[in-house]
C-alpha cells in the first residue's frame, strides 16, 4: 500500500526533457518539416483531430533530439485561463503518433518528459500528473508573466515527488485506467459515426432535397420505402429561400424553438462547492463539471434551470470554438448567460433543432465572426429572427424522426455511458494512485 511505496521527484524520474521548439513557417536549407503540437491542440489531437496542428520546419540537426516517441508526455507550459490552468498533460501514444505524417514534436509553450523505464511506467506517471491537475495542484506553479499563465516547470519537477508502486503494479493501474479512457474514446469515436449518419439524412431531405429532386425527374427516391417515398411532394415553389418543396414553409430560425437565455451571476452570488446547484458556461457544456466550476444556491425560474437531456446553444464567446449546440448530460444546474435553453414543444421538434443548429453551425460561426470584438462574437435573437430555414411539413418531419431518433438516441446513451466511465475513472484514479486502494478491489 501507498505507506510502502518508495517516492522519487519527477526530475530524477526523467532520460530527458525539452522545451518545445516553434520551428519556422517556411523552409530553408538544413530545415526539415515537423508537425508541432500545441497546447491549445492537447484535446483534439487526444480525440484524433489534427486539423488544428500546424506543420513548421525545424534544423535538422535538431531531429534526433526533438522528435516525439510514444510514451512521451507532453505537459502544457503556458497559455492556460483562469478557468484552465496551465499544466495540462497529453500522452503520446503510438496511435497518436501513428495519425501523423512525418516527424512530430511539441510548440514553444509546452515541453516533453521521457521517463525512465526502469523506475516508472510512463502512463502510470501520466496519470499521476492529470490527478495533480484534477486536483488543482498544478495551478499552485502558475504564475503571469507579461500577460501571459506561464507554468513553472523547473520548480515543479524539482519539489513534486511521485509515489512508485513496484513496476508490475503501477502497469497494472495504468491499464484499470487507460482501459476506461479507451471506452469513452471508442464511445467519442462511435458517436462521431452516428452523428455523420443523421448529419448526412439532414443534409439530403432538408437541404439538397433529393427524394423531391428524384420524383421531379420520375425516379424513385432512393434508400426510402414507398410509404415514407410518398411523403414528399414532386414539385417545387418559390419562396423567401427561393425554390423550396412544395407545402413546406420558410421560417426565421428564432420560430423553430423557444430560445431562454441563461441568468447573469455575481461573485456574491456563489457559495461553496455542492452547495445549491453548479453554474454552467460553456466550459462545462465542453468537458463537464470540475473543481473550476462556480456554485450557486440562487432561486431561479424553471427555464433557467437545466437537467440531462436539455439542449442549449452557445450564442456568445469565440466564434470557432463556442458557437454551438449541445446536449447537455451533468445533471440538474444553472444557465449561465450567453447560453440559450432550447425548448421545443415535441422530442421530434427538438432532435430536428438540433440537426439543424449542426447544419447552420458554419453559418452562424460566420455571422458571429462578422461582429467579433476582442476575440469575441455572438448570435442575438435579431440574427436569428432574419436567418430564414425550410420547414417540412409534419408528415415528413415525423419520418425523419423515426429514422433519426435511434440514432439521437444511441448517441446520447453512449454519451451518458462516457460520463458515468469517467466518473469512475475520476474516483480510482487518486485511490489506486494513492494506495487506499488495491487493483484486485477496483
Amino acid at each position: 500500500m501507498a505507506g510502502e511505496w518508495e517516492t522519487t521527484l519527477l526530475r530524477d524520474l526523467l532520460v530527458t526533457t525539452k522545451d518545445g521548439d516553434w520551428g519556422k513557417e517556411n523552409p530553408e536549407d538544413g530545415y526539415v518539416p515537423y508537425h508541432i503540437i500545441r497546447g491549445t491542440d492537447f484535446p483534439d489531437v487526444r480525440v484524433g483531430d489534427l486539423s488544428s496542428v500546424p506543420q513548421r520546419y525545424l534544423a535538422e540537426h535538431t531531429v534526433k533530439r526533438r522528435t516525439l516517441e510514444p510514451d512521451d508526455i507532453l505537459i502544457e507550459t503556458a497559455g492556460g485561463t483562469r478557468d484552465r490552468p496551465t499544466g495540462r498533460t497529453l500522452l503520446i501514444t503510438e496511435k497518436v503518433l501513428s495519425r501523423f505524417r512525418g516527424p512530430v514534436t511539441c510548440a514553444s509553450f509546452a515541453r516533453f518528459l521521457r521517463i525512465d523505464r526502469k523506475q516508472a511506467d510512463p502512463r502510470f506517471v501520466f496519470w499521476y500528473l492529470q490527478h495533480l491537475y484534477d486536483k488543482g495542484e498544478m495551478s499552485q506553479h502558475q504564475v503571469q508573466h507579461t500577460g501571459v499563465a506561464r507554468f513553472q516547470y523547473t520548480r515543479f519537477a524539482e519539489t513534486q515527488n511521485v509515489p512508485l508502486p513496484s513496476l508490475a503494479e503501477q502497469k497494472v493501474i495504468a491499464a484499470v485506467l487507460g482501459a476506461l479512457d479507451d471506452k469513452i474514446e471508442l464511445n467519442r469515436r462511435m458517436n462521431t459515426t452516428l452523428e455523420a449518419m443523421a448529419r448526412a439524412l439532414f443534409q439530403s431531405w432538408f437541404v439538397d432535397f433529393d427524394p423531391v429532386r428524384a420524383k421531379l425527374d420520375g425516379r424513385k427516391p432512393t434508400d426510402l420505402d414507398p410509404a415514407t417515398a410518398a411523403l414528399f411532394p414532386d414539385s417545387f415553389q418559390d419562396s423567401r429561400l427561393g425554390h423550396i418543396p412544395t407545402d413546406w414553409d420558410v421560417l426565421p430560425l428564432y420560430d423553430t424553438a423557444r430560445w431562454v437565455n441563461g441568468a447573469a451571476f455575481k461573485n456574491e452570488d456563489f457559495c461553496a462547492a455542492g452547495e445549491g446547484l453548479p453554474v454552467i458556461k460553456i466550459s462545462e457544456l465542453k468537458s463537464g463539471i470540475s473543481i473550476q466550476t462556480k456554485w450557486c444556491q440562487r432561486d431561479a425560474d424553471a427555464d433557467k434551470i437545466i437537467d440531462t437531456g436539455d439542449l442549449v446553444y452557445s450564442w456568445s464567446g469565440s466564434p470557432d470554438t463556442s458557437l454551438e449546440a449541445f446536449l447537455w448530460s451533468g445533471g440538474r444546474g444553472l444557465l449561465n448567460q450567453h447560453i440559450f435553453k432550447v425548448i421545443s414543444a415535441t422530442a421530434a421538434e427538438k432532435r430536428f433543432v438540433y440537426y439543424l443548429l449542426q447544419y447552420l453551425r458554419p453559418v452562424l460561426v460566420e455571422t458571429a465572426r462578422n461582429k467579433q470584438t476582442t476575440g469575441l462574437g455572438h448570435v442575438t435573437i435579431a440574427d436569428m429572427k432574419r436567418l430564414l430555414v425550410c420547414m417540412p411539413n409534419k408528415a415528413v418531419l415525423a419520418a425523419f424522426d423515426r429514422n433519426v431518433a435511434p440514432i439521437f438516441d444511441k448517441a446520447f446513451t453512449n454519451t451518458l455511458e462516457s460520463r458515468t466511465l469517467a466518473s469512475l475513472r475520476d474516483t480510482l484514479l487518486p485511490k489506486l494512485l494513492s494506495g487506499e486502494l488495491s487493483v484486485p478491489a477496483a
